[in-house]
């Protein structure tokens, strides 16, 4: 644990109050700083007093004049002020366990830590929280949490975790509801295990914890071909990801009825296995579970659609490609075919890449490497751009899964690429018509990747 200011932005409330590089911050308002939490929430008042130590022992407290919600503008040697907390469980369709040797070092680092959670979107196993960090949670009101539930029943949750203790996290799930700390959950969802009666199970006791639990996604099991030595598992079959919908679309349904919202949505993915059509745009409601890919592919067509209702069809722009995973290939390329019923002199390819690197089960888009583009891509007519999705890209950087940079790939297919913030269907069109289009802002340094590496995304 660190707290010793490594930067100061400039003209921050920090630089204008005399705070120095070397300083280390103890107490805000009287608060111990322990970490990255305690310094964003107890720096969210006004004009907080900060208790500093100067590097030769001595200590100093000033008054800080900001705003409310405004940060101080200090920057330490991590981001978490920390080490992330690595997961305390060997879950048997860990997906991290399934990546081929030879990787950057970040890819195989396993985080399960609840600050990442509230503060990037992570979700959490609640296995390696202390009493002390449950009940700052609880104190603290840090909501909402992302959690990975997998089943409510304490033995399986065990056997799945491969964590003798992991049933017990459940009684902290029931707790924090109790305190009225909201959740999102996520079941990942192995065929035979804890789906069936066990997922049945599950959802009626998540379903007794609304509004505290807020949303629930069930995820298909991703299995690659890295598999040797772990757990026998295999991908579900169309039948049973439809027996898997079924369930979930009735629970939904008397959810719906019950509670006034459907609460718990299967992710795309598992329509596609089933070979089922998306429910319509508005069964997903809010859209609280886009992470796991729940409503997504609805949300791009339908934002995609009206962008294109608002193009004139005299309309032109340069000929483009844009490259995909196999699951999102239809849906991008029924939009690009209305693009061109639309604006007849506009024209554009959609390419699926087959995941030849994890293996052909493997069909999201963030899982594409630059090796499978550039060897799929290769003789393709690709017109004078190829627009690929931001989620194969590395965070805040222009290098895919494997490291092959965007600027390899322009050499060896002969191309400029353009990049596509990945949920956006606005953004998707604007791109194809030449607009510029801003990227999501990105704090994080590029060694704390591993606080955002999400492969299940």
């Amino acid at each position: 644990m660190s707290t010793i200011i490594t930067s100061i932005d400039p003209h921050s409330p920090a630089q204008r109050a005399g705070i120095q590089v070397g300083e280390q911050l103890l107490q805000i308002n009287g608060h111990k700083i322990v970490d990255v939490l305690d310094y964003r929430f107890f720096g969210y008042d006004p004009d907080p007093m900060v208790e500093l130590q100067q590097p030769d022992g001595q200590r100093r407290t000033l008054r800080v004049p900001k705003e409310e919600g405004m940060d101080l503008g200090l920057n330490f040697e991590t981001y978490l002020m920390d080490k992330a907390r690595s997961c305390a469980n060997n879950c048997i369709f860990c997906f991290v366990d399934q990546m081929p040797p030879g990787m950057r070092k970040s890819l195989y680092f396993k985080d399960d830590d609840a600050r990442l959670s509230f503060l990037m979107g992570n979700y959490l196993t609640l296995t390696n929280l202390s009493p002390r960090e449950i009940q700052r949670i609880i104190d603290l009101r840090i909501s909402p949490i992302n959690v990975s539930v997998h089943t409510t029943d304490p033995e399986l949750r065990a056997q799945l975790l491969r964590n003798k203790r992991a049933g017990e996290s459940i009684d902290t799930i029931r707790r924090f509801a109790e305190n009225h700390i909201t959740m999102n959950c996520q079941i990942v969802s192995c065929p035979g295990l804890n789906d069936g009666a066990a997922l049945e199970k599950t959802l009626h006791d998540l379903g007794q914890m609304y509004p505290s639990v807020n949303s629930v996604a069930i995820v298909p099991v991703g299995v690659t071909k890295f598999r040797d030595g772990l757990y026998p598992l295999r991908p579900y079959t169309k039948e049973e990801a439809g027996a898997v919908i079924d369930l979930v679309e009735a629970f939904g349904a008397a959810s719906l009825q019950e509670r006034g919202t459907t609460m718990a949505w299967c992710s795309d993915e598992f329509y596609l296995l089933a070979g089922r059509p998306l429910p319509e745009k508005s069964y997903y409601e809010d859209m609280d579970q886009l992470e796991n890919g729940v409503g997504m592919l609805q949300l791009l067509l339908s934002q995609a659609t009206m962008a294109i209702e608002d193009l004139s069809p005299t309309e032109e722009a340069k000929p483009f490609s844009i490259a995909t995973g196999v699951s999102a290939a239809p849906f991008l390329q029924q939009i690009v075919d209305l693009l061109h019923r639309r604006c007849p002199n506009i024209q554009g390819h959609v390419y699926p890449i087959r995941n030849c690197f994890f293996g052909e089960t493997i069909t999201v888009t963030g899982l594409i490497t630059g090796t499978d583009l550039m060897e799929q891509l290769r003789g393709q007519e690709l017109g004078e751009r190829l627009l690929l999705p931001s989620c194969m890209l590395r965070y805040g950087e222009n290098v895919l899964l494997d490291d092959v940079t965007v600027e390899q790939l322009e050499t060896a297919l002969g191309v400029p690429i353009a990049i596509v913030p990945s949920d956006s269907g606005f953004d998707l069109i604007d791109t194809i018509m030449g607009l510029a289009v801003e990227m999501p802002a990105f704090s994080l340094p590029p060694e704390d990747e591993y606080y955002r590496y999400n492969p299940g995304s």
